[in-house]
Order: C-alpha cells, then structure tokens, then sequence
C-alpha cells in the first residue's frame, strides 16, 4: 500500500507537472519574459494554493466518507476524468504562451492561477482526496508518501523545465516535450482504469 501510495503520487504530480494547463503555461510564460526566478516562484506556487483547495475538498468528502456508493461514483467520475486528460495528452500540440502578463509578482500569480483552476479542485475531488480517504484508513504513512510524491514531481518537474526553458527558449517546441506528454497520456488511461476497477468495487458491482 505504501509503495503503490508514493508510485501513484509521483506518476500523478509528474503528470500534472509536465502537462499542458494553466499552471505550465504560466511556468514557461514567465521564464520566457523574465527568466528563470519568476518562472521557479510559479512552481513552487502549489505548495501554498492546494492545502486550501485540498481542505476544502476533504471536508466535502468526510460527509460522504462511509457511503461507498458515493466514494465509487467520484471515483468513477475521477476515473473518467484521466481518460480525458490522458485523451489530451494523446493529441497535445504544444506551443508557447504568449499572454502580456508583467514582471514580478510572479508567485502571486501562481497562487491566483491555481486557485481559480478547475482542474485542481476536480482532481482533488475525485483523484487525490479519496486517495487519501482510502489511505488513512490503511495506514497514514500511505498519505504522507502520497502527497510527498506528488509535490516533489509537480514542483520538481515544473521547475525543471523552468531552468530548461531559460536555458533553450525552445523546450515547448521540441519532439521530445511532446513525447514525453503522450507517454502521460497513456499511463493516466492506465490508472483511469485502474480507478474505474477500484469504483466499481466500492459501489459492490464488482
């Protein structure tokens, strides 16, 4: 439980470090304007913006904790929710940002853009929170490896091509950046399944 609690954290803040969305968008905006500082504070920006969207979302969770009916049918929506993102990353074709956003206050940006993301409150909703519902009940350390994964990749990796970016100016160009996301792509389909198996389970179909 414990390995497949950090497995899943790392795949899913990878994912969501190196995925096309709003927070990756404002990462490689602000490296490409202002350089690499104000794209790493944008990074880091998670750190501070998700324990309130993750607060939120458990306390909404913890009033359906013991219907399993209801845990399966977010899951299930959450496992929907993968083969969509995965779909995307499938047929991703990324280019660079070129909004008029400003120089400075880079981190507050970061905190705003993730706050006002739907994504972020959807996964949490149906991905991350009963992931940690589930591995409380197990064992605590479970939820610890998983948020210790996932936020060591999503701002890891989110700062990685930061520095990439500064370095090349051309990284959201490249095969290899697109490849990289089709890769993702597939294993979150994998792990949508894998979702959906888990949901149909606590629902009592399977």
């Amino acid at each position: 439980m414990m390995v497949e609690s950090l497995l899943f954290g790392i795949i899913f803040g990878l994912t969501a470090g190196l995925s096309p969305g709003p927070l990756v968008t404002l990462v490689v905006s602000e490296t490409l304007k202002n350089g690499k500082r104000e794209g790493i504070e944008v990074a880091i920006s998670p750190l501070i913006s998700e324990p309130l969207i993750i607060l939120f979302v458990l306390v909404i969770l913890s009033s359906v904790a013991e219907n399993y009916i209801a845990i399966g049918a977010i899951s299930l929506i959450g496992a929907c929710f993968l083969i969509y993102l995965g779909l995307s990353n499938l047929t991703v074709n990324v280019k660079e940002s070129r909004d008029g956003l400003g120089k400075g206050n880079a981190l507050l940006r970061g905190i705003a853009t993730n706050l006002l993301n739907p994504f972020a409150y959807l996964f949490w909703l149906t991905i991350g929170g009963p992931r940690i519902i589930e591995s409380v009940r197990a064992n605590i350390s479970g939820t610890i490896l998983f948020m210790l994964g996932f936020y060591m990749m999503l701002v890891g990796s989110q700062t990685a091509i930061s520095i990439v970016v500064d370095r090349s100016k051309t990284l959201v160009r490249t095969k290899y950046y697109v490849y990289i996301i089709r890769v993702l792509g597939v294993m979150l389909i994998v792990f949508a399944l894998i979702f959906m198996r888990q949901a149909l389970e606590s629902a009592g179909i399977l």
